[in-house]
Order: C-alpha cells, then sequence, then structure tokens
C-alpha cells in the first residue's frame, strides 16, 4: 500500500462560527437547542410558531420540544410512522399548543405537501421556525414551500459530502440519501436565506432581511464549516483508484470498513500504465 495521508485545513473564522459558542442540547442532538435560543434572543420571536418535519416522539433529537414545553411556542409537529405517532401525542398530551399529525410531507408540491399539511392548522404564514428532518427528501420539501415563510429554517444535510459538491437526491419517497450542505446553501439563496450556522449535519438559515442582525461578514462555507469528514477519490496512472476521508459507512452497514484501493472501476489485470517498462525476462 502506498503513503496515503490526508492533510486538512481550517479555514473557519471564529466571527463568522460566533453561534456554535451557544450549542447545548436538552433535547436536540448536535446544540440546537442553545443555537436556536441565541438566534431567538437576536432577531426576537415574532411569531412563536415552530414545525417540526420528521418529530419522532416530539423529545428524540428534537429541534423544537424546549419551544413548545417550555417556552410558550405553538408547534407543529408532523411525524410519519404510525407507530411512533402515539409517543408524539403522549409526549404533548395536555399541551393545547402542540399540534400533531401523523402524515408523509411529499417532497412536492400538492397533495399532502407542507403547504397542504400547514394549511389545516391555524398556523401563521410567517411564522418563526421551520426543523426538516426527514433523513432523504429534506431539500425537496424545503424547495416545495411556497404558501409560509419561516423566518428560520434548520434542515439537515448529508454530512459526508464534501462542501464543493452538490449533490440532491432523486424527488423519491423510496429514497434516503440527502443533500449536500452546498446544495442546501444554493437553495436557501434562492428562496431568499442566508446561512448562520452549521451543526454537525443541520445547516440553519435566516431570511436574508434579517441576516444583517447577526453580523456575520462571511459566511461562505470555508468560513463556517469544517466536516468531519473530507472524502477524497484519484487515480494513479496505470487506473488503480484511491480513496481517501471516509473508508467507513456510517448509517446503513453502519461501522464496515474498506480499504483507500478497495473500490475499482477496473480488475487488477488491467490497471497498468500504457508506457510501462517491460519487466526484464528470466535468463
Amino acid at each position: 500500500m502506498p503513503i496515503l495521508q490526508q492533510m486538512r485545513v481550517d479555514r473557519r473564522k471564529p466571527e463568522s462560527c460566533y453561534l456554535l459558542n451557544s450549542a447545548r442540547n436538552l433535547t436536540s442532538q448536535c446544540g440546537e437547542d442553545g443555537i436556536i435560543g441565541q438566534i431567538f434572543e437576536i432577531i426576537g420571536a415574532v411569531q412563536p410558531w415552530c414545525v417540526e418535519l420528521g418529530a419522532w416522539d416530539g423529545k428524540f433529537y428534537s429541534n423544537t420540544y424546549n419551544l413548545v414545553a417550555n417556552q410558550g411556542w405553538f408547534g407543529v409537529l408532523i411525524e410519519g410512522s404510525p407507530t411512533k405517532f402515539p409517543a408524539l401525542i403522549e409526549s404533548y398530551a395536555g399541551n393545547p399548543r402542540a399540534h400533531c399529525i401523523c402524515g408523509v410531507v411529499a417532497p412536492e408540491k400538492g397533495k399532502n405537501s407542507l403547504d397542504q399539511h400547514l394549511a389545516g392548522t391555524s398556523i401563521p404564514q410567517t411564522f418563526d421556525l421551520l426543523s426538516i428532518d426527514i433523513d432523504g427528501n429534506d431539500y425537496h420539501v424545503w424547495e416545495s414551500l411556497s404558501d409560509y415563510r419561516p423566518r428560520v429554517v434548520i434542515i439537515e444535510v448529508n454530512p459526508t459530502i464534501p462542501d464543493d459538491i452538490i449533490f440532491i437526491q432523486d424527488r423519491d419517497m423510496a429514497v434516503n440519501q440527502g443533500c449536500s450542505l452546498r446544495a442546501a446553501v444554493e437553495l436557501g439563496r434562492k428562496m431568499g436565506y442566508e446561512l448562520i450556522c452549521v451543526a454537525e449535519w443541520n445547516a440553519i438559515f435566516v431570511v436574508c432581511e434579517e441576516f444583517e442582525k447577526f453580523g456575520i461578514l462571511d459566511n461562505s462555507l470555508d468560513a463556517m464549516h469544517l466536516g468531519f469528514c473530507d472524502a477524497k477519490y484519484f487515480q494513479g496512472y496505470d487506473g488503480t483508484l484511491f480513496h481517501i476521508g471516509l473508508l467507513q459507512l456510517r448509517w446503513a452497514g453502519e461501522g464496515v470498513r474498506f480499504e483507500p484501493d478497495a473500490l475499482q472501476a477496473m480488475p487488477a489485470e488491467k490497471r497498468r500504465w500504457a508506457d510501462a517498462l517491460e519487466s526484464p525476462k528470466p535468463a
């Protein structure tokens, strides 16, 4: 095996990432509870409603439980699994501010869209927080939203995809691949949002008209994010492929490891440099 090392450079700017200093978890996974609190210290809660897609039991890795249970916010909690939904109802039993919905959110406009689900509630068209965590079509669901405009959006991204890659999975409920951070940033700008924080595998955006309040002069991905991996793939002159930065599976097949030269497009006997010197023949 050849010598193979990755020398990563951290280009983040502390003044661009300062919201991460407020990270703490009550029920969130990557410090979002504390970050959300700091965000609304800065911009204030105007319409204290939140929406969470992929609500699970209302507490497990929830970005909204603290708001609805402890801070008097109203919430629309949507869970697509009928087996998980009873636990969601139980978590919010006796709380009239919680609107729990058992239903799948379609990744396009029309039937079962997020717009349609929200239309069945009394949530205002402009509300304070939307959190999307549905393990796949998150990008498409956000893109489909047109009748409502949350001030802050938290969206799950696939953290194994390098920051210079735009990747958007197929618009398909049977596919669970996610989108890259770069793709989410591009979508956010198209929809009138700016990136203000990246917390592990969640990107956090604010409406562009409130972005200036955060004093973030540089919200480029170099200034705001250093992923836990940065996969690289390259080839030798002989057609051998090498991979570094992501040498094990994280979700399906979690823990399965593979060698840096394990993923090949050609069998070993065909991997040869066309102008290679001939091996001397034995005497």
